[in-house]
């Protein structure tokens, strides 16, 4: 025999002041329709969380509900599915509203947010993997195709005191590049001259065969778009490291 669903809320809330609702409430919902063997106790709990989602009622009826539906053998599996499937159906923003309360009775709490994903989502472009000339960066920097064809285009990404080394980008004819800022902030700095701030929105047209460097700033992330400029007989001459007493000057 199944466990027999026994309810007194209705009474203990609203015995005096709505006696007819609370009988209804304990006597005829839940002590009849929720006793009625048709169907077991564990599809009635989803069909009733399904059921006040799809009212948009998110409040602590629909909390209870789902503890009940966790307590009648629903997993956590189960629940993210089922709110799933009744989202495509009522509706995206009700989706969110019964996964934040499911959340909290399965004890799912969310995975902490790398630093890498918190500056992700405050940039447009992705930040992308490892950059593969890594050996040419002081610290992690990152590299993501944007565009190969027609222009390339790259967003390269420098966690905080990450900079290239110092380089040339040679042509004889042409050549060159040019960096779009597009999160945090960062350093551009040729050879001989003072290091420029660039902050989301700078441009900078780098002329071929001329010594430099980019990077982030100290406390920052930085990003920017490359785009390199077409030539003849282009190259990139990778030189020394930008000195940690040169950069330290830096504020």
């Amino acid at each position: 025999m199944s466990e027999k669903i026994v309810q007194t809320a209705g009474r203990e809330q609203l015995g005096t002041f709505a006696p007819t609702f609370a009988h209804l409430n304990d006597d005829v919902l839940f002590g009849e329709v929720w006793n009625e063997q048709a169907i077991d106790v564990k599809t009635k709990c989803i069909v009733t969380v399904v059921s006040l989602m799809a009212s948009g009622i998110t409040d602590s009826s629909l909390l209870y509900h789902l503890q009940n539906a966790k307590s009648h053998g629903v997993t956590k599996e189960e629940i993210a599915a089922i709110i799933t499937h009744a989202t495509m159906y009522v509706g995206w923003p009700k989706g969110w509203a019964v996964f934040r309360l499911a959340k909290e009775v399965w004890n799912e709490a969310s995975p902490a947010l790398t630093d890498k994903d918190s500056y992700q989502n405050t940039i447009f472009f992705p930040i992308g993997e490892k950059n593969p000339y890594g050996e040419f960066f002081v610290g992690q920097s990152y590299l993501a195709a944007v565009s190969t064809e027609q222009v390339p285009v790259y967003n390269v990404t420098f966690e905080p005191a990450c900079r290239n080394n110092w380089h040339i980008h040679h042509a004889k004819s042409g050549g060159g590049q040019m960096l779009i800022c597009v999160g945090g902030r960062g350093y551009y700095q040729e050879y001989g001259k003072e290091a420029v701030e660039l902050t989301p929105g700078s441009v900078v047209n780098i002329p071929a065969n001329v010594k430099h460097w980019h990077g982030a700033s100290k406390d920052s992330w930085f990003s920017h778009l490359a785009l390199e400029i077409s030539g003849e007989e282009t190259s990139t001459e990778w030189c020394e490291k930008v000195s940690d007493e040169d950069y330290g000057k830096l504020s």
